[in-house]
C-alpha cells in the first residue's frame, strides 16, 4: 500500500496515467464520430430516383391460405386487432393469437371511430381499418414518399400488418409543437392527410 502511494506522488507515473487517459478519450471520439458519419451515409438516398425495395407484401383480402398462428396488436387493455384485420375484445382472443370470427363482437376491417382523412379514436380501429385492401395504392404511395423521410423507421416493416401497427401508431402528423395532439380524438392516422387542427 506504501509503495503504491509513493509511486502515484511520482509526477511522471502521473503523467503516464493522464497520457493514457487522453489517448483513449480521442481514440473513442474519433471511432464515435466514424460511426456517426458512416451511418449517415448510408441514409443518404443517392438520387431522386433511388427508391429503397420495400419488402411489404400485402394481404389479398380473402385468400385462401389457412393460418394457424396470428400476430396482433397485444397493446390494447380491451381491443385487439389481429393482422387479418378481425377487431375483437381480448377475452375472444384465441390461443393462436386470433380474433374468434364466430364471436358477436369480433368485426373485420371495422372503421369504427374513423374519419375520412384516415384518422380514427382508436388505434385497434386504425389498424384494422388500414389493413382493409383497398388501402394498398394509399400505402404504396406513402412508403413511397417515406423512403426518403422515414427509412429507418418503414424499413424495417416485413408486411401489410407491420405497416398498419407502425403507421398508426407513429403518425407525427398527429401532433402540433411536439406536444399536443391537432385532434385528440383522431390522433391514430394510417392515410395521407394530418387531422384537422381543433381549436384551442
Amino acid at each position: 500500500m506504501m509503495v503504491l502511494r509513493r509511486l502515484l506522488r511520482k509526477r511522471w507515473v502521473l503523467g503516464v496515467v493522464f497520457g493514457l487517459s487522453l489517448i483513449y478519450f480521442l481514440t473513442s471520439t474519433f471511432k464515435q464520430e466514424e460511426r456517426t458519419i458512416r451511418d449517415r451515409t448510408l441514409l443518404e438516398v443517392k438520387d431522386a430516383d433511388h427508391r429503397i425495395p420495400w419488402k411489404v407484401r400485402f394481404n389479398l383480402g380473402n385468400s385462401s391460405r389457412q393460418i394457424t398462428q396470428c400476430r396482433n396488436s397485444i397493446q390494447g387493455k380491451t381491443l385487439l386487432t389481429d393482422e387479418l384485420g378481425y377487431v375483437c375484445e381480448r377475452n375472444d382472443l384465441l390461443v393462436n393469437g386470433c380474433c374468434n370470427v364466430n364471436s358477436p363482437s369480433t368485426r373485420q376491417y371495422i372503421c369504427k371511430s374513423c374519419l375520412a382523412n384516415g384518422c380514427c379514436n382508436i388505434y385497434e380501429y386504425c389498424v384494422s381499418c388500414c389493413l382493409q385492401p383497398d388501402k394498398q395504392p394509399l400505402l404504396e404511395r406513402f412508403l413511397n414518399r417515406a423512403a426518403e423521410g422515414f427509412s429507418n423507421l418503414f424499413t424495417a416493416v416485413e408486411d401489410h400488418f407491420e405497416l398498419c401497427l407502425a403507421k398508426c401508431r407513429t403518425s407525427s402528423q398527429s401532433v402540433q409543437h411536439e406536444n399536443t395532439y391537432r385532434n385528440p380524438q383522431a390522433k391514430y392516422c394510417y392515410g395521407e392527410s394530418p387531422p384537422e387542427l381543433l381549436p384551442i
